[in-house]
């Protein structure tokens, strides 16, 4: 009878392994009034922002690098490369530490606020908005409660074309 009964058991744990594994944790940050989300297993540490070595000729984006142990890490200010507006450094501005594919890269935002967990039903396609937005680099949109969230991807946005300075850079 222990056998008949352990392939429902395996089932079952491979279905509840399978809803796990479609949902979306993410890291929630602000650029200006807009909330945004980042697959957490790209982000490897938070920090606070610090001064940063300017790079002779590159986009206005790109604020400079910082050597984080060792390593020389090209700090992206997002407000910036996503025309939000002037930005502004205070004890609220977080320095994401992302690892996209084997490249350290930093990504200054407003403020970090939570973590959360997203299932299949609250992420909605983003809508499409012609030439006007460029929504290559969005997953979709995070719905919780009230909140809505600007899902990125972050690899697609971080190893495109525009974003192609990075890897020279980091060279």
């Amino acid at each position: 009878m222990a056998e008949i009964s352990s392939p429902p058991s395996h089932a079952a744990g491979t279905a509840a392994a399978n809803a796990t594994a479609n949902r979306l944790e993410v890291v929630t940050f602000t650029l200006g009034a807009e909330e945004y989300g980042i697959d957490i297993q790209k982000v490897q540490e938070l920090r606070g922002y610090d001064a940063v070595t300017r790079i002779a000729n590159a986009p206005d984006y790109i604020k400079g690098v910082v050597n984080l142990r060792g390593i020389i890490v090209p700090i992206i200010d997002m407000r910036i490369k996503f025309a939000l507006g002037t930005p502004s450094y205070d004890q609220f501005t977080v320095v994401i530490v992302l690892n996209i594919g084997g490249r350290v890269v930093g990504m200054v935002v407003d403020s970090v606020s939570d973590v959360i967990t997203l299932t299949p039903e609250q992420i909605k396609p983003a809508p499409a908005m012609g030439s006007v937005l460029d929504t290559d680099y969005l997953i979709g949109l995070g719905t919780l409660e009230e909140r809505m969230l600007i899902l990125v991807d972050i690899d697609r946005l971080m190893s495109s074309d525009d974003m192609g300075l990075i890897e020279k850079l980091a060279a």
